[in-house]
């Protein structure tokens, strides 16, 4: 079973899943990395700017998406920002950089349709407001989040609107805990989880999980 984390930069997923990694006792942890798919984008020199160079690059991206989840094939994991994180990103960001009618879901027909068979069995979207991700990225000196600015103000709301339709996703509020607290929350809703034996479906359709802005 794929379980994943969601949430803006900064709002403290890997923090979480760290946690989650050193108490957890029953199930995988696995952080995103997508530094050789990143490194393949500038080899190539595709921009995400032009569309026949985005859809060559998240073609890239779902493909490793789909290996990075059938590694852990029957076993249960726990990822931040998995193949859900693909899905969104694919279909929204062109409309995030002014381009919302580029036919990207025909264009990647196929490989969405793979894609969707290793969307998580749910997510846990860790929620705070603007001034709270703010204060939390600028107390991180460990990392720069460049891209940090265009994801709050206009994937974020892309991204709840998305996330708070979907009868697969649980919210926590992050606004007022510590990270010991949300690391606790995260490993208990995990277990819980894990520990059931519902239905493997995502309890959303195809056409649910195919989200348009």
């Amino acid at each position: 079973m794929i379980l994943t984390l969601q949430g803006c930069m900064a709002v403290g997923k890997t923090t979480a899943l760290r946690w989650a990694e050193t108490h957890a006792a029953r199930f995988c942890v696995c952080h995103e990395d997508d530094s050789k798919t990143l490194a393949i984008v500038h080899s190539r020199g595709l921009r995400q700017h032009v569309f026949e160079d985005y859809i060559e690059i998240q073609r890239l991206y779902i493909k490793a998406a789909i290996r990075r989840a059938r590694t852990f094939e029957g076993r249960d994991v726990l990822m931040d920002f998995g193949p859900d994180e693909t899905l969104f990103f694919t279909l929204n960001y062109p409309a995030s950089i002014g381009h919302p009618d580029w036919p990207v879901a025909s264009a990647l027909e196929s490989e969405l349709a793979e894609l969707s068979c290793v969307l998580p069995r749910r997510t846990l979207f860790l929620d705070a407001e603007p001034d709270v991700l703010c204060a939390r990225k600028a107390a991180d000196l460990t990392r720069t989040r460049g891209s940090f600015d265009h994801h709050l103000s206009h994937l974020m709301p892309l991204k709840r609107a998305w996330l708070l339709t979907r009868p697969d996703v649980d919210v926590l509020d992050t606004n007022h805990l510590t990270r010991d607290e949300t690391g606790q929350y995260v490993l208990d809703w995990a277990e819980t989880w894990f520990a059931t034996d519902g239905p493997t479906d995502s309890g959303a359709s195809g056409d649910d999980l195919y989200c348009r802005p």
